[in-house]
């Protein structure tokens, strides 16, 4: 097997014996260490300050050849901080995908003191992510972003997106295992060496998708599994925001109305036609030539990633900051120097950095590995042109084409077909942007056994907790009850 390049030096991936088959990795000995990897490490001192233990699991590259090369999983724990009620581990995933998740279980205890006091909390980096055998494709920009305005914005995308996907060939043996379906393979096996008959699971976002896939292939092994704004699990894959066109419109129009009600101090329109038509306004001056926005340059092609900062969350406070970066935005459009806030400056920073981390490569490559995109470029920009009376701000961006449609690796496995009754309780919000209700519904129906706690009217992604949104009561005491008790609602709920 080749070597694979992880953080920038040569790892090894060395063969194992092909006849010890799977159970071997399930049976392996955990040594725990502290977290923190030298001086620089800032997430492993807060994690040691908070007495975690870290430690890593060998798991094979590909699972149908257990034989064959393996790789490292990291992981951390918070043990059970009232041991004599200890229940068993709780896994948690926050979403991304690719997201680590190692220093993620400190807000978890952070939320939910009666949760941490029962379970031991398990953040994992998935693989290839973090200190999981990182991949890293050397991308000089992270995203591909909108298809823009006309056909020559469009192939310019494409260009991008090719090269991107280009540059990744270097990992194409690599490529085809980093799906879904293996990251729940590798939760297991964490489960096994631990010693748990069983596994219970908090996911948010894409950890939703992460939770169910889980739950079918190991559906006698989950224990109580919370997940939080569902992903529509019959659509996931490199294609799944083209969905999120009437959400996104939704949440921009609240925004808009709650604006108008405070013209005084934002100025951005008295009326939410009149909010509204600013954005407008700014997204034509874009079009016409890249805005001046302090030392940044934003054309029509960053513009909607810079909005998309709407779905931020329904608060006074992230509609508050929303607003100012919309402020200096319309300023901009009418050739007023401006100074950009330092939300706005932050994300115009990161919209032009290289993806040194590796991040943004490794996100894609989970979606590329779960499903397959299509590989006509023209099939996406049909669709644009097809919606761009409906979705004339937000679908260049949702549903433009990515890295995946010229992936140099094919997924090894077709898409898990989620359908089985295993017992979920999940939670999302009516007006949730990111993973519009719609899919979340579908999920629902598809899981059988799950109970949905729904919050009416917000317009935020992730509800529980306040671990990325605003939290609610209501929904925080309804996914409490069941991780202490186990049992859920009697039927669906609303808060």
């Amino acid at each position: 097997m080749t070597a694979l390049l992880a953080g920038g030096s040569l790892v090894a991936v060395q063969p194992a014996a092909a006849d010890e088959g799977a159970a071997r990795f399930e049976r392996q000995q955990i040594t725990w260490r502290g977290c923190a990897t030298g001086p620089g490490d800032q997430a492993g001192k807060e994690l040691d300050a908070a007495k975690a233990q870290c430690a890593v699991v060998t798991v094979p590259l590909d699972y149908r050849r257990p034989g064959g090369p393996t790789i490292k999983v990291a992981m951390s724990r918070l043990k059970a901080t009232d041991p004599r009620r200890r229940r068993g581990v709780l896994l948690y995933n926050p979403g991304g995908p690719g997201v680590p998740a190692m220093s993620l279980v400190l807000q978890v205890k952070r939320v939910a003191p009666a949760v941490a006091a029962r379970y031991d909390l398990i953040g994992m980096d998935p693989r290839f992510v973090g200190r999981s055998t990182p991949l890293n494709c050397g991308w000089p920009r992270a995203v591909v972003g909108s298809a823009g305005k006309d056909r020559r914005t469009f192939d310019q995308g494409v260009a991008l997106a090719r090269d991107l996907a280009a540059r990744c060939a270097a990992h194409k043996e690599l490529l085809p295992h980093a799906s879904t379906r293996n990251t729940a393979r590798d939760m297991d096996v964490i489960r096994a060496a631990l010693g748990e008959p069983r596994l219970s699971y908090l996911g948010s976002s894409y950890g939703t998708y992460l939770g169910a896939v889980y739950l079918q292939l190991f559906p006698r092994r989950a224990d109580r599994v919370v997940l939080d704004s569902a992903v529509d699990t019959g659509l996931f894959g490199p294609d799944l925001t083209r969905t999120q066109g009437a959400a996104l419109n939704a949440v921009l129009r609240d925004w808009a109305s709650w604006a108008a009600r405070r013209h005084g101090r934002h100025h951005l329109g008295a009326t939410t036609a009149d909010v509204l038509a600013t954005v407008a306004r700014i997204d034509t001056a874009a079009a016409r030539a890249p805005l001046r926005v302090g030392r940044h340059r934003l054309d029509t092609r960053a513009l909607p990633m810079v909005l998309f900062g709407v779905t931020a969350g329904d608060s006074e406070e992230a509609y508050a900051s929303f607003s100012a970066d919309v402020r200096v935005l319309s300023q901009a459009a009418r050739g007023v120097e401006v100074t950009p806030t330092p939300v706005l400056d932050q994300v115009l920073t990161g919209l032009s950095a290289p993806d040194s981390e590796g991040s943004a490569a490794v996100q894609t490559a989970i979606m590329c590995a779960d499903r397959a995109a299509s590989r006509d470029p023209e099939t996406y920009y049909r669709d644009i042109q097809a919606h761009r009376a409906d979705e004339g701000l937000f679908g260049p961006l949702t549903r433009n084409l990515g890295p995946c449609s010229f992936w140099p690796a094919a997924p090894a496995e077709p898409p898990t077909e989620v359908r089985n009754d295993v017992p979920v309780l999940m939670v999302g919000a009516t007006g949730d942007p990111g993973t519009p209700y719609a899919g979340q519904l579908r999920t629902h129906r598809a899981l059988t056994g799950s109970r949905l706690v729904t919050l009416r009217g917000a317009f935020r992604h992730t509800v529980y907790g306040g671990l990325f949104a605003p939290r609610n009561g209501c929904v925080d005491d309804a996914v409490n009850r069941y991780l202490a008790n186990g049992v859920l609602p009697a039927t669906d709920t609303f808060c």
